[in-house]
C-alpha cells in the first residue's frame, strides 16, 4: 500500500498515476480480473440478499463490470444502471441485458429503458461505485466528476444505508487517499485478489 498526501492537487496526481498503471494492463489481464471480480461479487452476502443493486458499465481500462451485472441479472437481481445527465447528475434505468445498452456521445454505455429518476438509487440495497483507489479508512478516490458524490449525498438525505462497494485492481488499495470534506467512505472494496472491509 502506498501513502499519499492531502489536498485537491494530490488527488489529481494520484489519479494520473493510477490511470497510467491501468493503461499498462493487457487485455488478457483485464479479462481475467473481470472474471475474478464477478465471482467475488457474487459471493458477497450483501449482494446475495439484495433485491436491487445499483451498478455501472465499465469503460476502457476500468475493472470490468459486464460479467458482474450479467451475473446479477441472471440470478434475478434487479440491476439499476446510471444515465449521465447534462449537469453530471445521474438518472437511473433498469438493466435489461447488453442488447439494451447504447453508447452515448461521451462514450458511455447506458440502458435504453425508461428513466426512473435520480431518486431510484435510494431503493438499492447495494451500490457499486466506480473509483480509482480506496484507502484503509474506506475513502474512495473517484474520477473527479462529482456524479457519485451527488449519489452518496442523495442516499444520506434519504436516510438510506445500502452496502457501498468499489471494484478495483489490487494495487489501488492504498494507505491513504487525499481527502476533502465532502468525501464519504465505502463499506468494502473488491479486487480480483480479495475483499477489503472497512468500519467507520
Amino acid at each position: 500500500m502506498r501513502d499519499t498526501s492531502d489536498g485537491h492537487g494530490a488527488k489529481a496526481e494520484l489519479r494520473a498515476e493510477l490511470l497510467r498503471l491501468r493503461r499498462g494492463l493487457t487485455p488478457q489481464a483485464r479479462g481475467a480480473a473481470a472474471r475474478a471480480l464477478a465471482d467475488r461479487v457474487a459471493d458477497l452476502p450483501e449482494i446475495r440478499t439484495a433485491g436491487t443493486v445499483a451498478a455501472y458499465v465499465s469503460m476502457g481500462t476500468e475493472p470490468g463490470t459486464r460479467e458482474v451485472i450479467d451475473a446479477l441479472r441472471a440470478a434475478g437481481t434487479r440491476v439499476l444502471l446510471p444515465v449521465l445527465m447534462a449537469d453530471n447528475d445521474l438518472d437511473w434505468a433498469a438493466y435489461e441485458g447488453s442488447e439494451a445498452l447504447r453508447r452515448t456521445e461521451r462514450g458511455l454505455f447506458e440502458p435504453t429503458g425508461a428513466h426512473l429518476g435520480t431518486e431510484a438509487v435510494t431503493r438499492a440495497e447495494a451500490v457499486l461505485l466506480p473509483g480509482l483507489a480506496v484507502d484503509g479508512d474506506g475513502l474512495r478516490l473517484g474520477r473527479g466528476g462529482g456524479s457519485y458524490d451527488r449519489v452518496l449525498a442523495r442516499l444520506r438525505r434519504a436516510g438510506r444505508e445500502p452496502a457501498l462497494m468499489v471494484l478495483l485492481y489490487a494495487n489501488e488499495v492504498v494507505a491513504r487517499v487525499p481527502r476533502e470534506p465532502h468525501d464519504h467512505p465505502v463499506h468494502l472494496a473488491v479486487t480480483p485478489e480479495g475483499i477489503h472491509r472497512f468500519t467507520a
